[in-house]
């Protein structure tokens, strides 16, 4: 609330070129809360206004900005200035802007980058986005285990400072191989000529960086860590991935799971509503739309099929949406529930009998609550409604009810199957499971109502 009071009056004085003042009340906050109140100014005005902030204090406050607005700051940078902040920048953050820069920006300030650095940046550039490399940083302690505890606690004072993880040290074999991990507390209360191989602790989990970024994150959430160990094939370690990285992983997979949900493609941009171009806006959402409209064809080449039961029986029309809207509603709770267990690793495709066998049971139990709640509705509120002489208004109502319950107990099973099946695939259950849930529940809704008005009241 706070940052929605401040973000004007910041804003105000960015266009009075009073940018000297606005650092001065940056210099106070926190640099989240500092990206935050300044998210909405143009790259062009954020670039001027970190030049009037400490290179190190600009360089935690770029961290937090979104990524797109990153990039175009640091497009607007010299060499020397973009030199400095790639200096200051961790080492995760600095392969990131790496590797969002034009190729010939970054080219022209490698050479003035410690070889350190430099090597850091090719290293954690190389791996691929959405693997546990691309975001991990190499910001970790790591002592061989032969050191005593008095030479260990004697490094972590040079350069423990330098690093983003110090509560936790990790521990390397003769063959400099990952084989444990103590903690800052055990360092201090241990006897200073302890060895480290004495206290160790093994390791609770590791991962390769090849690995997908959110078995990463699941495995912190689920030990609950600080810090997770990224070794390579051979099993040295070669980076960590801290617990602030991967909670930015889970809430990223949340949004795109959200959007996918909603049929929105392409990749997540981390830039406001507001700052998103309407033509990229558009041409995320356009894609499946366009999809579901040639399916929502055979939805009405279904109707028009059936239009002499239609035209014989008008009461079936007034129940049609109740039918289509109960069986998304249900598909979508099942759909919900299993893309959010294969999420947590609960179920996996090998699961689909067992989870048809307990859908199936769920979808029994409210099909028929909902389809005695039909046949009451049609009782009570379609007395004065016109049908054929040769049916009565139970009978009708029996139909609508029975249709509805099967609507319910078939939308159920398609909900919980296809995110099984585009798990099986390697698809990502959230994408497929909502948009192509909604347009096949709609298809089968229809031709179960349609098809059972037609054989059991002989229209």
């Amino acid at each position: 609330m706070m940052n929605e009071l401040l973000a004007p009056d910041i804003e105000t004085l960015v266009k009075e070129n009073k940018y000297p003042e606005v650092a001065a009340f940056l210099s106070a906050h926190h640099p989240t809360e500092d990206a935050e109140l300044i998210s909405d100014l143009r790259p062009e005005e954020i670039h001027k206004l970190l030049q009037e902030i400490d290179p190190q204090d600009a360089a935690d406050i770029f961290c937090e900005l979104p990524d797109m607005l990153q990039s175009d700051t640091a497009g607007l940078m010299s060499q020397s200035e973009l030199t400095t902040l790639l200096e200051k920048l961790p080492p995760d953050e600095r392969a990131d802007l790496a590797k969002s820069i034009p190729e010939s920006q970054l080219d022209a300030v490698l050479p003035f980058l410690a070889k350190k650095e430099r090597d850091e940046i090719k290293e954690l550039s190389s791996y691929p986005e959405g693997t546990a490399g691309s975001i991990m940083t190499t910001d970790y302690i790591a002592f061989p285990e032969v050191l005593t505890v008095q030479q260990a606690i004697n490094r972590i004072r040079l350069e423990g400072a330098q690093k983003a993880a110090v509560s936790l040290i990790f521990i390397l074999n003769t063959e400099r191989k990952l084989c444990g991990y103590i903690t800052l507390e055990d360092l201090i209360l241990a006897k200073p000529a302890a060895a480290l191989e004495s206290i160790k602790k093994p390791l609770v989990a590791e991962i390769t960086a090849e690995t997908d970024r959110e078995e990463a994150s699941y495995k912190i959430t689920k030990y609950g860590l600080i810090v997770l160990p990224v070794v390579d094939d051979a099993g040295s370690l070669i980076g960590i991935i801290t617990h602030d990285d991967a909670m930015d992983v889970v809430e990223e997979e949340r949004t795109e799971d959200m959007e996918r949900f909603m049929a929105i493609t392409g990749k997540h941009q981390d830039t406001s509503y507001l700052q998103t171009p309407a033509i990229t806006q558009f041409s995320r959402r356009v894609i499946w739309l366009i999809i579901l409209a040639f399916f929502d064809f055979v939805s009405g080449a279904v109707l028009q099929s059936y239009q002499n039961t239609i035209s014989k029986l008008m009461l079936l029309t007034f129940y049609m949406p109740m039918l289509t809207d109960m069986g998304g509603n249900t598909g979508s709770q099942s759909a919900t529930v299993i893309v959010r267990a294969i999420a947590l690793k609960e179920v996996n495709p090998r699961d689909i009998f067992l989870v048809i066998w307990k859908e199936l049971r769920i979808s029994l139990m409210l099909g028929i609550v909902l389809g005695i709640i039909a046949f009451l509705r049609v009782e009570l509120t379609s007395g004065n409604t016109a049908i054929p002489a040769m049916l009565s208004l139970p009978q009708v109502g029996l139909v609508i009810g029975l249709a509805l319950a099967i609507q319910v107990v078939s939308a159920t099973i398609i909900g919980a199957i296809l995110p099984l099946v585009s798990s099986a695939f390697k698809l990502d259950p959230a994408l497929i499971a909502s948009p192509a849930l909604t347009t096949i529940v709609d298809i089968t809704g229809l031709l179960i109502y349609f098809g059972l008005a037609k054989a059991l009241l002989h229209l």
